[in-house]
C-alpha cells in the first residue's frame, strides 16, 4: 500500500440501480490502497445494485451520501463508473450533473470509465477535450465537442481540469494507476 492519497477523498458518482460492478471496485481499491478515502455518492442513500456485463446482478453496495448533498469542495475529484444504466440514469439527474459541473469548474480531476462520458455529455464539457469510452458513445462525444480515440486511457490535462477516460473494463488496470496519478498530482 502506497500513500500518494494519504487523506484524499474521492468522489465514486452512481446511480441506485445498474452501475458496472468492476467499474465501481476496482477504481475504489486503487484509491484505497494508495490511502485515498472513497465516497460512494447516489441520488439517495441507501443501498446501489451492481451489475456484471451490465444484465447478471452482482454485489450491493451502500451510497453513504446523496448527491444533493455532495460537493466538489470537499473531494480532490470525482469517478464516474460506466454501465449502460448507470450513466444513462446520472445524466437524467440534475443534481449529478451540477455536481459534475462543479468539479470541472474547480478544475479537479474527473475519471469515466465505458458509458460514463455519458454524463459528461448531458453536462457539456467536453468541447476542446480528447477521451476516449466505449466505442458506441463516439458520436455522442463528438457532437458534445470533444475529440474520441480508441485507446486504453486518455488523459487530457489541457483546459485546468484533468480527464481520465478508458473504454471498457478490460482497461482497468491502466484507468486505476492514470486515476491515482492524477488525484494525487491535483493533491499536491
Amino acid at each position: 500500500m502506497s500513500n500518494e492519497l494519504d487523506g484524499v477523498r474521492v468522489a465514486f458518482l452512481v446511480n441506485s440501480s445498474g452501475v458496472e460492478q468492476a467499474e465501481l471496485t476496482q477504481p475504489w481499491q486503487a484509491v484505497v490502497d494508495a490511502g485515498g478515502e472513497p465516497v460512494l455518492v447516489a441520488p439517495e442513500t441507501g443501498q446501489v445494485q451492481a451489475f456484471n456485463h451490465d444484465v447478471e446482478e452482482g454485489d450491493t453496495f451502500t451510497a453513504d451520501l446523496a448527491v444533493g448533498d455532495a460537493k466538489a469542495e470537499d473531494f480532490a475529484g470525482v469517478v464516474i463508473p460506466g454501465g449502460t444504466t448507470n450513466a444513462d440514469h446520472l445524466r437524467m439527474v440534475e443534481p449529478a450533473v451540477a455536481l459534475v459541473e462543479d468539479f470541472v469548474g474547480a478544475g479537479k480531476p474527473v475519471a469515466s470509465i465505458c458509458h460514463g462520458p455519458w454524463v459528461l455529455v448531458e453536462a457539456g464539457v467536453l468541447g476542446g477535450k480528447t477521451l476516449t469510452s466505449f466505442p458506441s458513445l463516439a458520436t455522442d462525444v463528438r457532437n458534445a465537442g470533444g475529440t474520441w480515440v480508441d485507446e486504453e486511457v486518455h488523459v487530457c490535462p489541457t483546459d485546468g481540469w484533468p480527464l481520465v477516460t478508458s473504454r471498457t473494463p478490460d482497461d482497468l488496470d491502466a484507468f486505476s494507476s492514470a486515476l491515482v496519478e492524477q488525484l494525487a498530482k491535483s493533491a499536491r
